[in-house]
Order: C-alpha cells, then structure tokens, then sequence
C-alpha cells in the first residue's frame, strides 16, 4: 500500500502539470520553449499518475457495489471478475509510475562514443576486439542507428589495439551504457597449432557524446601537436604533418586521430573525443555517488577482472553482474541476441534504483 507521502507527490506533479499549462497560456516568446520542455517531459508522468488513479477509483467503487447486499447475482459477478483484474494490474501500473518518477540520467538521450581496447591476449585480444566492433556495429544496424568509426588502430592480423566509434541514434547511450567494462573471450585462436584455449580481454568504455554547451574548453587549456601519421605495414601512411594530438594540460586527457588525411578533420574528431571524456570527467564528480570513476568501467585489462565472457568452446555468453548466461554465442555476437543481456540489465537497475526510492 502506497503512503500518503507517495499520494502527496502525485498531487504535487499534478498541480505543477495544470500550473506550466496556464503558464504556457500567457507566457513571452522567450520563456515558453523552458516551459514547453518541462511540460513535455512531464506529460508521460501525469499520463501514468491518471491511469494509475483511475485504476484505483474503479477499484474502490467495484468494492462499495460488492459491499452492497441489494447488488444483483449477475452484477456481482461481473464486478467480481472486474476486480480480479484490478487487483492484477494495479501493481504493475504502480510500478509503471515508480519507474517514471526515477530522477532520469540526462545523458540517456545523447549519442554514444565507444571505446574498445585491447586487454590481456596480445593479437588474438586484438582481434576480440574486432569480432566486438562488428557485434556493435550490427547491434546500432538493428536499433536504426548510425555508427561512424572515429579512430582506429589495426594490427597486420585484422585485429584492432584500440578502436572508438561514435553511435548516433535515440536511445543509444541509454542501452550501450551497460557495456561498459571488461569482456572477457575464451577460444583457440586461429594461430594456436596446439588446439589449446585461450582467455584474452578486450575493455569497453561508454561516454555521452557531449555537444559545445555541456563542456567549455579554453584554447589556452589545449596543447596540439601534429605530425606524421604512421600504419601497419607501410599501409594508409600520409606523406603530410595531418595527424593529430590533443592534450587537455589541467586534466591531463590526451586523444590522438590519424586516420583522415586531413588535418582539420582529424582535429575536430580529436575535439569530439576529448569533449565527451572531460563531459564523463564532469559528470564523474557531479554524481559521485552514483557514478564510479570512468577507469573502474574498464578496469586494467586484466583477465580476472570481467562484467561478461564469451566462450566458444560451449557457445555461450555470461554476464556475471547478473549471473545470467545464454547459449546463443553466434546471435550475440551478430548483435542480434545481445538485447536479450542488455534488457536483464536495464531491469536490475531499475529494480534496484526502486528499492532505494520505495516511498
């Protein structure tokens, strides 16, 4: 049974819901578009609270009939079975409306850069590394997304030391968000003459992709430097200074881009990267308490360290921060069952952030 401090916030979202819309009514041009999103997001909300409510009055008067002796058999009846189905839904639509009045991350919406690096393994963590970029790649393929590789660097078997990427789309933070961590691999590799399984690692990092607005950096903060790009085996090397390295001198960050021939575009993926690191570094210790610093989400590489393993011997996949495991390797890694991981994932957390706001 919800307590009257619940019923008290209801009411109040419901007052400031009629309030923003008389508001809105009179409001100058300048005031109306904060005042149009804070109704827009709210709108959801109330929507929840109105059904959640009427539920609950159509509970109350289903009782007040079946309390009443002058109540028809075939009446009663229906209104029994009426209030049966009430009573089956009223928690689910309590727990709809819990879920809605969580204090919402306001990086979900944004666009997510990845971060994929080669751990433990030597080559063949490398190419773990590109068997999850191409997981990625069809998992953004899947959601109507888009995805744009931002740097890499391969190595002459077709494996990648480090790869990020930036994935456009609704929702996309909001999802590749509990990726984060380290993914652990064990399988022969290609070149083991031996038949012998390997464990290898591969770490992934998830930032919001931050815009100007939400982080400002100062030229005098910046140290760039260019130079000569270098490749695998002679190969994609320019013969120009367009390479590019970024460091950020107050935070230390540093982000280096060589892939474009150009050097102004190699700049400005460089500045991308590095405005969604220092937005993570921002948020960081923002929310400290909620948000564990951006090197605990890839830990150091090291195999015993892991949030999922996949393992090809008996084609599974196991997330052990919620002990689940699928034996479907293939569809996962084609990005076509990690849905299946990620939909467990976001319910743990939206059960445990419940539990910790239960009025």
């Amino acid at each position: 049974m919800s307590g009257n401090g619940f019923a008290d916030r209801l009411d109040a979202i419901l007052a400031r819901f009629d309030e923003l819309e008389a508001l809105m009514s009179a409001a100058r041009a300048s005031d109306y578009a904060e005042l149009a999103r804070e109704y827009a997001e709210l709108g959801p909300v109330v929507e929840k609270i109105r059904a959640y409510r009427k539920a609950g009055e159509e509970k109350r008067e289903l009782e007040e009939l079946l309390a009443d002796p002058a109540t028809e058999p075939e009446m009663r009846k229906l209104a029994e079975e009426e209030l049966q189905e009430l009573e089956r839904r009223l928690p689910e639509l309590e727990r709809e409306l819990r879920l809605a009045l969580l204090p919402r991350d306001a990086a979900d919406e944004k666009n997510a850069i990845l971060e994929i690096r080669a751990g433990t393994g030597g080559e063949e963590a490398a190419l773990f590394v590109a068997d999850l970029l191409r997981m990625y790649q069809r998992y953004a393929q899947l959601h109507g997304w888009r995805f744009e590789i931002l740097s890499a660097s391969e190595t002459e078997l077709g494996g990648f030391k480090e790869v990020t990427a930036l994935v456009s789309g609704r929702g996309a933070y909001a999802r590749l968000k509990y990726e984060a961590g380290v993914h652990r691999v064990q399988r022969v590799p290609a070149t083991e003459s031996g038949g012998r399984i390997h464990t290898s690692a591969a770490t992934v990092a998830v930032l919001p992709e931050a815009e100007d607005v939400d982080v400002a950096i100062e030229d005098k903060d910046l140290r760039i430097d260019v130079y000569r790009a270098s490749g695998a085996g002679g190969q994609h090397v320019n013969r120009t200074e367009s390479a590019v390295r970024i460091t950020h001198l107050p935070t230390g960050i540093t982000v280096a881009i060589q892939d474009e021939k150009s050097q102004h575009r190699n700049k400005a993926k460089a500045m991308q990267i590095l405005r969604a690191r220092l937005f993570d570094l921002q948020r960081q210790q923002r929310e400290r308490a909620r948000a564990a610093d951006r090197r605990s989400q890839v830990g150091s590489g090291d195999r015993s360290e892991r949030i999922r393993t996949y393992n090809f011997p008996q084609g599974r996949v196991t997330d052990h921060r919620i002990g689940l495991t699928l034996y479907k390797l293939d569809q996962v890694l084609a990005g076509e069952a990690l849905d299946e991981i990620i939909e467990p994932l976001i319910a743990e957390d939206q059960a445990r952030a419940l539990s910790t706001t239960a009025a």
